[in-house]
């Protein structure tokens, strides 16, 4: 569609020029159907990819694109991949790519020591029968995200959690896959399929495939809306206002995530950004362009001082 308008826009502009012709036309056609991308390299590359913080112009199409997220610290899992509690060790890439070195992201690195809890986005239970039963051992802080995690045991099982806003140790949790004909009365904590729940509910930690485990609204504070039942699937409103279609069976948390204040939180200073591992992005004497902060502003021109100025020539007006 965009391609089409912008052809009309450029044959209109070729016959207001006055200087086209039919082989004119005919030879910006042929250039169109030879370079179909034509347009998304040279007008939609603003708009192709979120802009990595501090990344600076957007890249040409030939550039491949950093992928964000990725270049701030990884963790370093068990070598049999057996799901652990332990708290696991951190190698800090510092905005790096790992194969390569290269910097990718400016405004990362440093940053204080810390360890990572892996925590389990599954929350998955019977389809029929009693449900599954977690109790809450302890809530705590997590260095590596916003939210604070729960340490939560059935049986001779234990895992991390996302903590749901209002959920403190002693708390029992449980978790069912089962659709009942008429909704459930959600509790918070509580992990339903979509078609379980009633319309109007607050839910986080929401799968898009069933049985991949939680995607959407997984950071401090954020939740989502149920807003309709269609068929087999449910609509959800996400904190971005955006309207999605999942099916019934997928699995989601009642409740908001926990650490609402996460964001009203003042930074303090600027050592506390170093602490999280964030470089300055701007000021006054960084060489930018402006494209993402300040611009190095020109010079002001020469004053000079201590000298007489020159008498200034005498005018007469004339009236007649």
């Amino acid at each position: 569609m965009a391609t089409s308008l912008l052809y009309q826009a450029l044959r209109s502009f070729v016959h207001l020029k006055s200087f086209g012709n039919l082989q004119t036309i005919q030879c910006a056609q042929q250039f169109w159907s030879s370079e179909p991308n034509f347009l998304s390299h040279y007008i939609s590359v603003r708009f192709r990819y979120r802009k990595i913080r501090g990344g600076g112009r957007p890249l040409p199409w030939y550039v491949p694109t950093p992928t964000p997220r990725i270049y701030g610290w990884k963790a370093i899992l068990p070598n049999d991949e057996k799901y652990t509690t332990k708290p696991l060790p951190v190698v800090k890439l510092g905005g790096r790519v790992p194969e390569t070195g290269r910097v990718a992201v400016r405004t990362l690195g440093g940053g204080h020591k810390k360890l990572y809890r892996w925590v389990d986005n599954k929350r998955h239970g019977p389809t029929a029968g009693h449900p599954v039963e977690e109790r809450v051992f302890h809530v705590r802080y997590d260095p590596c995200r916003t939210a604070k995690i729960a340490l939560v045991a059935s049986g001779s099982k234990k895992r991390w959690i996302l903590a749901t806003d209002g959920v403190k140790a002693g708390d029992i949790l449980r978790t069912t896959g089962h659709i009942p004909r008429i909704s459930v009365r959600p509790k918070e904590g509580d992990a339903h399929p979509l078609g379980a729940l009633p319309i109007g509910t607050l839910i986080h930690s929401i799968e898009v495939v069933p049985g991949k485990g939680g995607l959407f609204c997984r950071a401090a504070g954020s939740c989502a809306q149920l807003l309709r039942k269609v068929d087999k699937c449910c609509i959800v409103q996400l904190p971005s206002k955006q309207e999605i279609s999942l099916p019934e069976e997928c699995m989601a948390v009642v409740g908001r995530v926990s650490n609402i204040d996460h964001n009203k939180k003042p930074i303090g200073s600027a050592n506390r950004n170093r602490w999280l591992g964030r470089r300055p992005r701007s000021g006054w004497w960084h060489r930018k362009d402006g494209y993402c902060g300040r611009k190095i502003k020109p010079l002001p021109p020469v004053k000079e001082f201590g000298y007489v100025p020159e008498p200034k020539p005498e005018v007469y007006k004339l009236t007649f």
